[in-house]
């Protein structure tokens, strides 16, 4: 997916496009795929009340479903896209989306929730990749970069907003979580037929490879599935040894495709550049602590501390609230401080909020003294690292290659969400009373934190060199 050689088809004049109008509607997109990332988590218990008997590690894939396609798809979607039209790939995604969400709401079973959710991944993977193409190549070159960042800055406002907006819309019904989507899409793809050009990248000429993009997604689901099960299966029994060896086939398969395909999901050249392999491994780690934190920070309020949905949603919105203050902070030292430096000293803080919470919490509610001030601290790790994560894993790639480069950190991001989910499951397992429930949730936390920890470390190396790596087409 890239942004060059990039031409517009649409029926309106170049001269007639609003950049801001087109920036509203591509940012109202943005902040609805985004914002379902997030605002499921607070509806967990209440999903799992609806359906009763359901196991956490069935009910992960609620989240879980959602997240690998995503990441499988998000970047053959998006040359896909590039090659036959943005805008039929972005309105495509967005009707999607919008009506897998409906079937959400009115799902009668896990399974076809999670089935459902998974249509929901493959809209918001053809809508997210398309609607930066459309932004770059409708929005005037002097104006680029500030449209870029307000369209991301976007999706971060709907990490922040999203554990509050589901703790309002669950009091309501678990299943409002999906139809706030409804009216939202359908007034986005009006609004996206009215005033956005349709552009295509001529350069993009090959189908990208789509079996590779199935290979990763059946290597990252069964390892996903091994994790959760483990306990119920017995880690070395035979079921969960074989799902183990299926994600293994899948993922090697994934790496030979990527070899050999003249576009292939992740080009290998790219994983030759420092800043860009460094950064992708930390955004694994990093978000596989994220993830975890999250999901256990939302059952602890939830069914240990008996919160309801509106509290938990309370509760957790001063972290995410710390992330746009410190990006901002980590953007004003980056001249002096290596990015490396700042993704690592991210990392390690997540880590310790983890471990401040750990060592806090107890069986009566104290948020105060008891959460507030490690999550705080974590708030603030993810502001400094997750950012920088972001913006240095493309740091020393050409221009041609930025937007591919984009495309697959994002996906290592969300490999990285699936596991944290499936690592936090697999070591909390089915305690039962209190004494056993803290013991599991504080060994959960101490994992999640060595994982931050192993962040910071990989981190290190993602400090580019300087000068744009010499990659062939």
């Amino acid at each position: 997916m890239t942004t060059t050689a990039v031409r517009p088809t649409h029926a309106h004049d170049i001269r007639d496009i609003s950049p801001s109008a087109v920036l509203g509607v591509l940012s109202l997109a943005a902040f609805m795929a985004s914002l379902d990332l997030f605002i499921v988590n607070v509806a967990f218990p209440d999903i799992s009340r609806d359906f009763n008997g359901t196991s956490l590690s069935n009910l992960s894939w609620v989240l879980n479903g959602y997240t690998v396609l995503y990441a499988a798809l998000l970047v053959p979607l998006g040359r896909l896209a590039d090659r036959y039209g943005r805008l039929n790939g972005f309105l495509g995604g967005l009707a999607l989306f919008t009506i897998a969400s409906a079937a959400c709401a009115a799902a009668q079973g896990l399974w076809a929730l999670v089935i459902f959710r998974g249509l929901q991944a493959v809209g918001a993977a053809a809508l997210t990749p398309a609607s930066l193409g459309l932004l770059l190549a409708s929005t005037p070159a002097e104006g680029r970069a500030r449209a870029v960042r307000i369209w991301s800055a976007v999706g971060a406002l709907a990490a922040a907003l999203g554990p509050v907006i589901g703790g309002l819309l669950v009091q309501a019904s678990w299943r409002w979580v999906f139809i706030v989507n409804v009216p939202v899409g359908i007034l986005t793809f009006i609004a996206a037929r009215l005033v956005i050009p349709d552009s295509r990248d001529t350069a993009v000429t090959r189908i990208p490879d789509l079996v590779g993009s199935l290979l990763i997604a059946i290597g990252i689901g069964a390892v996903a599935l091994a994790l959760v099960k483990g306990p119920s299966w017995g880690w070395t029994s035979t079921r969960d040894l074989v799902t183990f060896a299926i994600g293994a086939v899948g993922v090697v398969g994934f790496w030979v495709r990527s070899a050999r395909h003249p576009l292939p999901v992740v080009e290998p050249a790219l994983l030759r550049v420092r800043a860009f392999a460094w950064s992708n491994a930390t955004a694994v780690l990093f978000n596989i602590a994220f993830a975890g934190s999250l999901l256990a920070m939302v059952l602890w309020l939830q069914e240990t501390w008996q919160y309801s949905s509106v509290k938990t949603g309370l509760a957790i919105a001063p972290g995410p609230l710390m992330v746009p203050i410190f990006a901002a902070v980590s953007q004003r030292i980056a001249h002096r401080v290596p990015v490396g430096v700042l993704a690592a000293l991210g990392s390690a803080l997540f880590g310790v909020g983890g471990v401040v919470l750990l060592l806090s919490v107890g069986p009566d509610p104290s948020y105060v003294s008891d959460i507030l001030p490690g999550w705080l601290i974590g708030g603030v790790g993810v502001g400094f690292a997750l950012p920088t994560i972001m913006s240095a894993a493309t740091a020393d790639l050409p221009p041609a290659r930025s937007a591919t480069g984009s495309a697959v950190i994002t996906m290592s991001r969300q490999i990285g969400l699936v596991f944290g989910v499936s690592l936090f499951v697999a070591v909390l397992g089915t305690p039962s009373g209190y004494p056993a429930v803290h013991a599991a949730f504080q060994h959960a936390w101490w994992v999640l934190a060595v994982v931050a920890w192993l962040g910071a470390i990989t981190a290190l190396g993602m400090t580019p060199r300087g000068g744009a790596a010499s990659l062939g087409r």
